[in-house]
């Protein structure tokens, strides 16, 4: 009796575990903003999917979008609602077909990927979204951090930005922000005067 409990608490474990597992797998994979184009004006619309339906309906089939014809992705969040929340959300089609490349977080790495700071002129390697993250030199001369940027007005944005790095960005917020905090010194090379 003993072994057969063992065997079945090791079985509920098991499951337990692949349960959590594809759960955090699936919130992983469909957390995030998104750029689709709406299907009704043909226009960039900011989107987030909703992560907890998705997750849930994860536990019970495939994880591959492709199959998930019948309900498993909705819409938490679109740029156009609430005017238009009522929609038929045939956008879930795009996110199906490109679950990745619609991504803002992917959409940003490739536009950053071979350039450099506009400033500084240090290349970007690879961005660093939780901590240190970059920033985009506008044509107004300020720098504005991406997450600013409404979704539905990120890639005509991008075509008009430059790239600029963490610490360039937050030096020019502190002057922008705060001229009274900022020194701003010429810097004599050479050995120091004694």
């Amino acid at each position: 009796m003993e072994l057969f409990m063992l065997i079945l608490a090791i079985a509920v474990l098991l499951v337990a575990a692949v349960a959590a597992i594809r759960a955090a797998i699936s919130w992983w994979k469909y957390r995030g903003d998104r750029v689709i184009e709406c299907p009704e004006n043909r226009r960039p619309a900011g989107v987030a999917l909703d992560v907890g339906h998705a997750v849930r309906y994860a536990m019970g089939h495939s994880a591959d979008l492709s199959h998930w014809k019948d309900g498993g992705l909705r819409l938490a969040a679109c740029s156009r609602w609430p005017e238009k929340s009522g929609c038929g959300q045939q956008c879930l089609a795009q996110i199906q077909a490109a679950p990745e490349g619609c991504l803002v977080r992917n959409i940003l790495s490739e536009w950053y990927g071979g350039k450099s700071c506009a400033w500084c002129h240090q290349p970007f390697e690879k961005v660093e979204w939780d901590v240190r993250k970059p920033a985009l030199l506008l044509p107004s001369g300020a720098s504005q951090e991406w997450s600013a940027i409404s979704p539905d007005h990120l890639r005509e944005t991008l075509d008009m930005a430059q790239p600029v790095c963490f610490a360039c960005h937050m030096a020019n917020t502190l002057v922008r922000e705060h001229p009274e905090l900022a020194v701003q010194r010429s810097i004599a090379w050479g050995p120091p005067r004694r």
